[in-house]
């Protein structure tokens, strides 16, 4: 850290210290910028002052002000500070700001922070401790490079939408978006570690990710399915590729999921079923044949799940040591699952246009430093004055620039 930061109030996080300025917008760098802001750090968002980032306005869900709950639900424990990188006042306070900052991040397509002089080779002469991040599309070098970096692409070009879905019907995106917030993830874990090496010997670095190769990573279980078979993985449904019964079943009054993922449960499983005959089933006798024969071993089970309850059938299995869980609606998680409640899972801040609005909560459980939510999303451009008050404020006689 080479300034002075005016940190948000609330106990000291594990990365209070730490000034992150946060040139991203939409998904995937609000994602990674709001986890280092849960967890201490001073998030400064610098945003054009016309719009915004893009979620403020153009997306769904506004509800009081002009600012969108898909904008809110990203944005918290960050300050806004409106700068139009293409002007040369605005910039020269930008570069201000980087000589007080221990991270930058963005997510321009490939090229424009060179075009704009904000750029890691440009920044690092100005800091030399900086860790500069990128998140793209495509990444920055490769023929896709220049491709619009949006989740569904890269879902649908890295084969995850090959296999999500059921057998034989239309591909299907993950219902999450996986791609964005898992580059977002990815982004975090690259950050932290360059904070870690830069404690050892002072010094920043470049790193990116992008959401094409965040989806392939994910892919841990389908790309060793192809290599170890040759064979094209295909949707599943709810299915997992690597045991059998690992999956969802209806009941008599809905849907549950199992997990008999190995010889032990699948034994405690057909017990609890009163299924022993499947047990010498030559369908059934080892995992590799479960799976070669998943559907005739969901039609052995099924008409049996359909005799009870999706409750009689959880506290049955749990009670035998069978992994199993109903599956629920997001107003039944978020608003009635005692679980949610104890965790801390739902939380609120207090909007100045919105009023109460409920988040989300970090699902990092620090007990010495935890994350904390300070401060709600900010109002656009609503800490550029005192921002960049701070920035111009003389740096102390001891500080080490590359520190």
């Amino acid at each position: 850290m080479t300034s002075p930061i005016n940190q948000p109030p609330g106990p000291p996080g594990a990365l209070t210290g730490i000034r992150v300025l946060d040139l991203t917008q939409v998904m995937s760098g609000p994602f990674c910028t709001m986890m280092l802001g849960d967890l201490g750090a001073d998030v400064v968002k610098i945003e054009n002052p016309e719009s915004g980032d893009q979620t403020r306005k153009s997306w769904g869900y506004a509800v009081k002000g002009e600012d969108s709950r898909a904008f809110l639900s990203l944005n918290r424990n960050k300050r806004s500070v409106c700068l139009d990188l293409k002007d040369e006042a605005d910039r020269a306070e930008f570069y201000a700001l980087v000589r007080t900052a221990d991270v930058v991040i963005e997510n321009f397509r490939p090229g424009v922070t060179a075009r704009l002089g904000i750029d890691y080779d440009t920044l690092k002469d100005l800091n030399p401790g900086l860790i500069y991040a990128s998140i793209s599309g495509f990444g920055q070098t490769g023929p896709y490079a220049n491709y619009p970096g949006y989740d569904l692409v890269a879902q649908a070009m890295t084969g995850v939408m090959s296999i999500t879905g059921e057998p034989g019907g239309a591909p299907v995106k993950c219902g999450l978006p996986v791609a964005d917030l898992g580059a977002g993830l990815f982004c975090a874990v690259g950050i932290l570690s360059a904070v870690i090496a830069r404690s050892k010997d002072g010094l920043g670095q470049y790193l990116e990710t992008s959401l094409f190769e965040t989806a392939l990573a994910l892919s841990v279980w389908e790309s060793t399915e192809y290599w170890a078979t040759g064979e094209v993985p295909q949707p599943l449904g709810s299915a997992n590729r690597m045991s059998a019964p690992y999956q969802a079943i209806a009941t008599r009054d809905g849907y549950i999921t199992i997990g008999a993922n190995n010889e032990k449960l699948w034994r405690k499983l057909c017990a609890v079923l009163d299924a022993g005959d499947l047990l010498s089933d030559e369908r059934f006798l080892d995992n590799n044949r479960r799976m070669a024969n998943r559907a005739e071993l969901i039609g052995e089970l099924q008409p049996i799940f359909t005799r009870r309850n999706t409750d009689e059938w959880v506290a049955a299995l749990l009670e035998a040591g069978v992994p199993a869980g109903p599956i629920r609606n997001y107003a039944q998680v978020l608003d009635g699952d005692p679980h949610v409640k104890a965790r801390g899972m739902v939380s609120a801040v207090d909007h100045p246009v919105e009023g109460r609005v409920p988040v989300l909560s970090s699902p990092i459980r620090l007990h010495r430093t935890p994350p904390v939510i300070r401060k709600a999303p900010p109002l656009l451009g609503a800490d550029t004055q005192q921002v960049l008050a701070e920035a111009r404020r003389p740096l102390p006689a001891a500080a080490d620039q590359s520190a």
